[in-house]
């Protein structure tokens, strides 16, 4: 008797799907080709040229979403997850001075559907077109029983480059330097693993449950776009005007900020010198959080911060105005001894 012939299919995987996937990917991805793109999707290996540079230092980085995807999974809201993506990868590259030059993206699913996919990569692709970025390559991974039913994991991957010369390393950074912070525009894509419990579990919230405080829904409120910092951060740069900057990711102010610091030296930060966002508040009170917790758990409405030459303060003030890019005074950089670990201290 003929044994049954088993297929990828019957072990869950549809490459008819997948190659839809794939197509409707393509189109997506070339409306983000820049200049140095060599090669098409759909390669082994991505190609990309630099071209008018002297010395470039290539400055990369790798993240992913988090457990903002779970928000994303119980909306039904696919296409904005991609672009916080792109835009963490290129705030993290930013703050060393690299001029984003391409992504590349990573899918990864259990059952595969075509049009989720097109969604995700929807946000990548706006994403990298507002950044100036090219996705030039990526994966799409079909992984039967390794993912719950309607969920995936999302990651991506940013190279970018800045002269040698230029290179942000927070090396010269001394004892009276001011902060500038940035404002966020709600929790970026850090803390959600918190903010879901104290929102769904313990508050007993929906996604859809409005809150007049924030002005909008739940899920709004989780699903707005982690900030890019490119056209503030590159006018900045080209000015000269930078001595270093952090990202406000994990760990929040608390633990970012001395990421850039030398040691010997202490972020003295003003802790009224700007406007908490209501999300936070809202978060803080459920959960009756401690005050450190509640630091070094969200950005509390500042995605990045600057550090600047108390002598060029007035100039870059100037800058941000011209950009309208809002902004807060928060604190100085004071000397400690040398030995110590640079900190953030809050007053």
């Amino acid at each position: 008797m003929p044994k049954k012939q088993v297929r990828y299919r019957d072990a869950g995987v549809n490459i008819d799907e997948a190659d839809q996937a794939v197509s409707r990917i393509k189109k997506l991805a070339r409306a983000t080709f820049t200049r140095g793109v060599l090669t098409d999707i759909g390669s082994f290996g991505a190609g990309f040229q630099l071209d008018g540079w002297k010395k470039p230092v290539l400055v990369s980085s790798a993240d992913g979403v988090g457990t903002k995807l779970k928000v994303a999974f119980l909306t039904g809201q696919h296409d904005t997850v991609g672009e916080d993506l792109v835009n963490h990868c290129v705030n993290d590259i930013l703050v060393q001075g690299a001029r984003p030059l391409f992504f590349l993206d990573y899918f990864a699913v259990g059952k595969l559907d075509a049009a989720v996919a097109e969604q995700v990569v929807t946000g990548i692709s706006r994403g990298c077109r507002l950044n100036g970025c090219a996705l030039i390559g990526g994966e799409t991974a079909e992984m039967p029983g390794f993912y719950a039913p309607g969920e995936y994991d999302l990651a991506g991957f940013i190279v970018g480059a800045v002269e040698r010369r230029a290179l942000i390393t927070g090396g010269n950074i001394k004892h009276g330097d001011v902060l500038i912070g940035l404002p966020s525009n709600g929790l970026h894509t850090n803390g959600y693993s918190l903010a879901r419990k104290l929102l769904f579990d313990v508050a007993g919230y929906s996604p859809k449950t409005f809150l007049p405080e924030l002005k909008c829904s739940v899920g709004e409120e989780l699903l707005k776009v982690h900030r890019s910092y490119r056209k503030p951060m590159l006018a900045l740069l080209e000015a000269g005007l930078l001595k270093g900057a952090a990202h406000v990711t994990g760990g929040g102010i608390t633990d970012n900020l001395p990421r850039v610091l030398p040691k010997g030296l202490v972020a003295r930060i003003k802790a009224a010198s700007w406007p908490v966002l209501p999300v936070f508040e809202v978060l803080k009170r459920v959960g009756n959080m401690p005050e450190e917790d509640y630091r070094r758990t969200f950005n509390l409405g500042l995605g990045m911060i600057l550090v600047v030459g108390s002598q060029k303060l007035r100039a870059v003030l100037r800058l941000l105005d011209a950009l309208k890019e809002p902004y807060h005074q928060i604190g100085a950089i004071i000397r400690q001894p040398r030995a110590v670990k640079a900190r953030v201290v809050y007053e």
